[in-house]
């Protein structure tokens, strides 16, 4: 059932906005494939879209540990390669691009020279599992999920709050079998964690000493795999892509969907990001190399990086 009216959700239908260009391809094994892809090859493997104030979007490839700016007019420019694997971008108030590499742990990268610079590489002398994403609260504050390989085998991944300012680390999950996606809602409430091997989203409620209690299955979906990345819209509705059914899921506070986008290029849609200010959201298709484009019925929630 996916809404309490029984009607089947509204289909928006995505397009393709740009496509990685063939020269900046790789066709060539990488560790990162034999890993995750059953040594299959894959030319490039795109995540975390993330705009800055000039327009410029961003996004990673994990494969080869590329840091890509696609202009305004669509170019694309490296920015950075080294030898990590880059997965979700958020970018700070200052400018500077915040990443979850599953190799380093949390960097920071100065989009102007490329610059890498450590931030966050373990806990408590512990390495991190493999982060994933990443979100800044209105504080600054910076969530990430450690996900690994974790799964309903192994349900040990975590969510952590890190605050740059004093350096505290805080453990809000230790028991989550995939945890991927993690977003904030409008109101500063609860945490949102894709959840991907468990094929949901999870929902923790926060409490005034900044702790989470009483997690639940907000979202159940179904398919090969699961929920990926996620984003909120202006109307406090949650953004679910799914890799393996080919779109994302509109979900609102109740759990209900009421939209899908659906790709028109491959079914691995990974990441999504509203352009700031406007109903444009746009997709990851790592299948294909793509960033989709969909118009969507409401703007994105402003990001901590377009607060002054």
């Amino acid at each position: 059932m996916w809404n309490l009216n029984f009607e089947p959700p509204k289909v928006i239908e995505a397009r393709v906005l740009t496509s990685m260009p063939d020269p900046l391809r790789r066709a060539r094994p990488s560790d990162w494939a034999n890993a995750n892809k059953s040594g299959r090859i894959a030319d490039s493997f795109l995540e975390g879209p993330a705009f800055d104030r000039a327009g410029n979007l961003y996004v990673t490839d994990i494969p080869h540990g590329r840091i890509f700016r696609i202009d305004p007019s669509l170019q694309w420019h490296l920015v950075a390669e080294y030898d990590g694997w880059p997965n979700g971008i958020a970018i700070h108030r200052d400018g500077s691009l915040w990443i979850t590499d599953y190799r380093k742990g949390l960097v920071r990268i100065d989009p102007g020279n490329g610059q890498i610079e450590p931030l966050l590489t373990h806990r408590n002398s512990e390495s991190f599992k493999g982060v994933n994403d990443l979100v800044f609260d209105p504080q600054g504050r910076c969530w990430f999920t450690d996900q690994g390989q974790t799964g309903l085998q192994d349900p040990t991944g975590r969510v952590y709050r890190w605050d740059p300012s004093d350096g505290r680390l805080d453990c809000l999950m230790s028991t989550v079998p995939s945890p991927n996606g993690i977003a904030l809602d409008a109101e500063g409430e609860a945490v949102f964690v894709a959840v991907t091997r468990a094929n949901a989203v999870w929902r923790g409620p926060l409490m005034q000493d900044g702790t989470v209690s009483k997690v639940n299955a907000f979202r159940t979906f179904f398919g090969v795999s699961g929920p990926d990345g996620l984003a909120m819209d202006a109307q406090n509705r949650l953004i679910v892509a799914h890799v393996g059914l080919g779109g994302a899921f509109v979900v609102t506070p109740m759990g209900e969907v009421t939209h899908f986008v659906r790709s028109p290029a491959g079914v691995q849609v990974t990441n999504i990001a509203y352009r700031p200010g406007t109903n444009e959201m746009v997709m990851t298709d790592s299948q294909t190399g793509c960033v989709l484009v969909a118009d969507m019925p409401s703007p994105g929630l402003t990001l901590f990086s377009h607060t002054s």
